[in-house]
């Protein structure tokens, strides 16, 4: 009894250690692919101060041809800075710019050189065609590199669709995760494009999975098991970030910045990240409101048929509930709880919290008994302290008053 105990006790923190065992496999593997790359720029800033160093371009010796290295390794960093967010569409279009710009300004350059023009002349226009030429294929080229996605291409027309573009993607939250209903709203097709999960989400929903809290590991491990059950969905494309928002302490601050950044949309449940982002202009999608806006509607003068469970506030109210979790407060129906009535809807109020129907009863379709109970609410005032009828003093009986035969003033004038 003692070891199955043990286990049983142990369960939670053998699933933490694995956790984080592979928590921390993922965070070697980025520290050792990080130091791949700087090794390989270490490399090229040395290669350039090397090459200047060795060679003297410019006439230039000594420190002078290191410092030209060192600038010129660091206009390289900065270009690949610089195209590593660039799309590989706008990349494919610049280079075909930038040849073909390249290819013309060559031909201007031997039609200028049989030319019978001064030699400065000549250096002139064919170093204007070089520069003007090429920057020209470069900008238009990459500007209208993404028309290439549309092309038709005869290959691929009937094999795969075009990728997403990056606009449509939705970055998720954790509390999206963890309400589980974006599961079965993918499921029905209705989100498009690619889900995004930054590795901030991920970590904290790590930490709620870990918690000491048996509600709060509850909840992590539902929302773990959630976003493997949309891993597993072939229509749906889940994408885990690396990207990280330095500056930015909380997760959902870096979750905003992250969507200003990528301009992307934010799915979440959280009614604070909801308003923080719509408050700077951010995409929201909010599951909640769908709910809400997927509620049947229901007009004043319908009648529908509920199952009274609760009294209501008021002495006469009873409290019934719709299958989507509407409230439905009904007058005079406090005393037919656990009772299916008829009712007439009165009005419909909208609140922050949902929707509320207020109504009464459909005296045309209950049944006598549920009229008689109905009616038992109405003359409850009626009823004492001591349970009897309080009713109204009996009035004394009055002798009719027959009407005269003759006239009682004989000497009066006629009228």
């Amino acid at each position: 009894m003692s070891g199955s105990g043990s286990r049983q006790a142990g369960s939670p923190h053998s699933d933490s250690s694995i956790s984080s065992s592979v928590s921390s496999s993922v965070h070697r593997s980025l520290f050792v692919r990080g130091w791949d790359s700087w090794g390989i720029r270490l490399a090229l800033v040395g290669s350039c101060i090397g090459i200047c160093f060795a060679q003297h371009p410019f006439g230039f010796h000594g420190l002078p041809a290191a410092g030209l290295g060192f600038f010129i390794a660091m206009v390289i960093l900065l270009a690949e800075l610089r195209l590593r967010h660039a799309e590989l569409s706008g990349l494919v279009g610049g280079a075909a710019g930038a040849i073909l710009g390249l290819s013309i300004s060559l031909l201007i350059t031997l039609v200028v050189s049989r030319a019978s023009v001064p030699e400065p002349t000549k250096s002139f226009f064919e170093f204007a065609s070089l520069i003007s030429l090429g920057y020209l294929g470069l900008v238009i080229g990459t500007r209208r590199g993404g028309d290439l996605r549309h092309i038709p291409w005869p290959a691929h027309a009937n094999v795969s669709a075009p990728e997403a573009p990056a606009s449509l993607m939705k970055l998720v939250d954790t509390s999206v995760l963890i309400d589980g209903r974006i599961a079965d709203i993918c499921e029905t097709h209705f989100l498009d494009g690619s889900l995004g999960v930054p590795r901030f989400v991920l970590h904290e929903l790590q930490m709620v999975a870990d918690s000491s809290d048996s509600l709060k590991r509850q909840r992590g491990r539902r929302g773990l098991e959630v976003l493997q059950r949309m891993q597993k969905m072939p229509c749906l494309e889940i994408r885990v970030l690396d990207d990280d928002v330095t500056g930015h302490a909380g997760v959902d601050q870096k979750l905003v910045e992250l969507a200003r950044r990528t301009g992307s949309k934010i799915v979440t449940t959280d009614y604070n990240l909801n308003k923080v982002a719509r408050v700077q202009n951010i995409p929201v999608l909010n599951i909640n409101e769908l709910a809400n806006a997927l509620k049947p509607a229901v007009l004043p003068g319908e009648s529908m048929r509920v199952l009274i469970l609760r009294e209501g506030k008021e002495s006469t109210q009873g409290v019934a509930y719709l299958d989507d979790g509407t409230m439905v407060v009904v007058d005079g129906a406090r005393r037919l709880i656990n009772r299916t009535v008829d009712i007439l809807v009165t009005s419909v109020h909208q609140t922050p919290a949902g929707k509320m129907i207020f109504g009464r009863l459909d005296d045309r379709n209950d049944s006598g008994s549920v009229r008689a109970a109905a009616a038992g609410t109405r003359t409850e005032s009626a009823l004492g302290g001591n349970g009897h009828t309080l009713r109204p003093p009996r009035p004394e009986p009055s002798t009719p008053i027959d009407a005269p035969t003759a006239n009682p003033y004989p000497d009066a004038d006629p009228m």
